[in-house]
């Protein structure tokens, strides 16, 4: 796959196929990726735990929050539902920022999720309290975000956007999930 090709097909799936499981090796591959990309100062704060276990799974799934701008949609049904989660976390006795190193380190991810026939969606909204009980997470680590995994089921295309348009994803009538981004003529600017 082209690199091109594959940064437009990596997006954010928010349907999986509940059949095909995420093994652990896989996610702990996908891991590994976030070990060789760049860090701030290369301070490296980040860590990661893995959610495989279907009963822990299903007790972390809850406490996620799905798409925003689809209101009248409560998240994935059963049987559509991630089959892995990886949760980013930022070690503070490391530092305090991780903004820089946890963005690089998802887009990673979810470009190695891609890259394998998987998907994924980054989940940055989630009940941070009931995650650190359930997961038993120290104090001393901010819960960044949680990574959704599984083998995607919906079909997510990339929609051209004009100065006007809305930048609000959207499912049409056939489920079809649309992604408004601006083109490189809008983004690209010459002050000179």
């Amino acid at each position: 796959m082209l690199f091109r090709e594959l940064v437009t097909k990596c997006r954010s799936y928010r349907r999986f196929d509940g059949t095909v499981p995420v093994p652990e090796d896989t996610v702990r591959e996908l891991v590994e990726l976030a070990c060789y990309v760049p860090s701030a100062r290369n301070l490296q704060p980040l860590r990661y735990i893995a959610v495989c276990d279907p009963s822990l799974l299903a007790a972390l799934y809850p406490l996620l929050s799905w798409a925003g701008y689809l209101a009248d949609w409560p998240g994935p049904a059963e049987g559509e539902r991630p089959q892995a989660c990886i949760v980013m976390l930022g070690d503070s006795s490391a530092c305090s920022d991780f903004a820089c190193d946890s963005g690089i380190a998802a887009q990673t991810i979810l470009l190695g999720a891609t890259a394998s026939g998987l998907g994924g969606c980054i989940l940055g909204s989630l009940d941070r309290k009931k995650t650190r009980e359930l997961l038993k997470i120290p104090e001393s680590f901010s819960i960044l975000m949680a990574i959704a995994l599984g083998k995607p089921v919906e079909t997510v295309v990339i929609d051209q956007m004009g100065d006007d348009d809305s930048v609000r994803y959207f499912r049409d009538v056939n489920g079809i999930h649309h992604v408004p981004k601006r083109v490189v003529d809008d983004i690209l600017l010459n002050f000179l």
